[in-house]
């Protein structure tokens, strides 16, 4: 191969992880065998004999996103799926080593972490590489609803969406992946979209306690996540919010949240906090509702409102089904150059392709 010549490769970082190796074994299914990246060559071997990819598996031990980005531009993957999580800090070197004609996606649902990735539309766009953020249940569950509740509209007043993940718990830890995202979370504080800009709010407003198509009761509160800016971009709205069942709804417990956001976003308490939370444990417990629901009510300025839902099973199984769906579309180059959030991307059909079901009124 020639030096810096593309290969067909889909490499797949954090394979060790719960999502990793479940976009692997969704890849290997369709006939695509994955590259598995990550800290440990013993564990990444066994994660390919456990999918049954056979010896002959590649893997790429890196530890840092350094070096897995040097890797990436040394080895030339077409596709790249990170799922090693803090992607604030992690997505842009590893996006950009992608370029020029590689492509990327992340699974990032925080607010500070997808704006920084859509920035590099300019340079993604002049290179030939199709980046694509919150390619999982967060920001497509919801971004997807609104999409399909805009279509042949005119730009709403307002609108608002909710993200309400049910997932499933496994014995481990909760990894450094989910505690870097909730620190990143707490530090950026509330936000949401007043007058078309982004504007500071409480962390945990806008509480709201909702009966979902199923029956079911479900509490959410506002966080500033990456639901919010996908949802501003489909729908063009200049009044947007965003709430996450994922969000404490005592009040409180949101009365403290401020506070706590502030105390951490000292940089030392941050990284102590990120690593006491990623060393913590969890006991496999069932997942606490039926389905995962996105959730958006859109409303125009003549007083018209339109409500919708996406269904989906088990919110992590969907973010592996989101993630192989769309790393295959980017390895056939089904969308254009440029930084994108995953409807944005491909479409509101992505979310059906991927295992969903709509609920419109």
């Amino acid at each position: 191969m020639a030096p810096n010549e593309e290969t067909d490769e889909v490499w797949i970082l954090g394979a060790t992880g719960r999502i990793g190796r479940a976009v692997a074994a969704r890849l290997a299914t369709r006939g695509v065998t994955p590259v598995l990246v990550g800290r440990d060559h013993e564990r990444l071997r066994k994660v390919g004999a456990d999918l049954g990819l056979g010896d002959g598996t590649k893997t790429v031990v890196a530890g840092t996103a350094e070096h897995i980005a040097a890797a990436i531009t040394r080895e030339r993957p077409v596709v790249v799926v990170n799922t090693i999580g803090d992607y604030a800090k992690t997505a842009e070197p590893i996006a950009r080593a992608c370029m020029p004609g590689g492509h990327y996606v992340d699974l990032a649902a925080d607010l500070a972490a997808a704006g920084r990735l859509l920035a590099l539309h300019d340079d993604a766009t002049t290179a030939g590489s199709t980046l694509v953020t919150g390619g999982g249940f967060g920001v497509l569950a919801t971004e997807a609803v609104v999409a399909k509740l805009c279509e042949d509209r005119p730009t709403p007043d307002a609108v608002r969406v909710d993200a309400l993940s049910s997932v499933a718990a496994e014995d481990g830890v909760l990894g450094t992946a989910f505690a870097a995202t909730f620190v990143e979370v707490l530090t950026t504080g509330g936000r949401d979209y007043r007058n078309g800009h982004l504007a500071r709010t409480r962390l945990g407003a806008n509480p709201q306690h909702l009966t979902l198509p199923d029956g079911q009761r479900v509490k959410s509160a506002g966080v500033p996540t990456g639901e919010l800016l996908a949802a501003q971009r489909a729908s063009g709205a200049p009044s947007v919010t965003a709430t996450s069942a994922l969000a404490p709804a005592s009040p409180v417990v949101r009365a403290v949240l401020p506070a706590l956001g502030m105390l951490l976003s000292v940089p030392a308490l941050g990284r102590f906090a990120v690593r006491r939370m990623a060393r913590t444990t969890t006991k496999a417990a069932p997942r606490p509702r039926h389905h995962s629901w996105g959730h958006a009510v859109v409303t125009w300025s003549d007083g018209t409102s339109r409500e919708g839902w996406l269904r989906v099973g088990d919110g992590m199984e969907y973010t592996a089904d989101v993630a192989a769906e769309i790393a295959l579309r980017l390895a056939r180059g089904e969308a254009g150059p440029g930084a994108y959030t995953p409807a944005a991307a491909f479409g509101p059909g992505l979310a059906t392709a991927a295992g969903g079901d709509f609920i419109l009124d």
